[in-house]
């Protein structure tokens, strides 16, 4: 079923890179939320990036781990290629480490095991199916 920008309400901005930006987006039609990475076309062509963000895209596609989002739908507008991904809440590892309490940044030694353990095991799975990640 083909999906497009339409589909979607987008909210807030979560996060900016060098291609684009991860919004907050809900589907019109069931309510759920998503990330929606969308990488800008011209910065794409630009800087050669491509090949990089089919590569993510087939990549995404491919994994369903508790551990990595996982991609719900792409599509592309006339501006921008669009990644529609599961939603990870809470914010990401940097922010707990450095901005939770700026005064005594980093973690306790079991909760740094809890998400080391984390991080690992997202790492087999995407070696499970023969992934090798950066």
């Amino acid at each position: 079923q083909a999906v497009g920008a339409e589909a979607f309400i987008e909210f807030r901005v979560l996060g900016k890179g060098g291609f684009g930006e991860v919004c907050a987006c809900q589907r019109r039609a069931t309510g759920k939320m998503y990330a929606n990475k969308r990488l800008n076309k011209k910065r794409l062509k630009k800087r050669k990036g491509y090949e990089a963000a089919l590569v993510e895209k087939r990549v995404l596609a491919r994994v369903h781990s508790r551990f990595i989002v996982s991609l719900a739908c792409a599509f592309q507008t006339k501006t921008d290629l669009c990644l529609v991904m599961t939603l990870m809440n809470g914010g990401d590892l940097r922010y707990h480490i450095y901005n939770v309490d700026e005064n005594n940044p980093g973690f306790p030694e079991p909760r740094t095991v809890f998400y080391t353990a984390q991080i690992l095991l997202g790492l087999e799975h995407l070696h499970q199916h023969r992934i090798v990640y950066r």
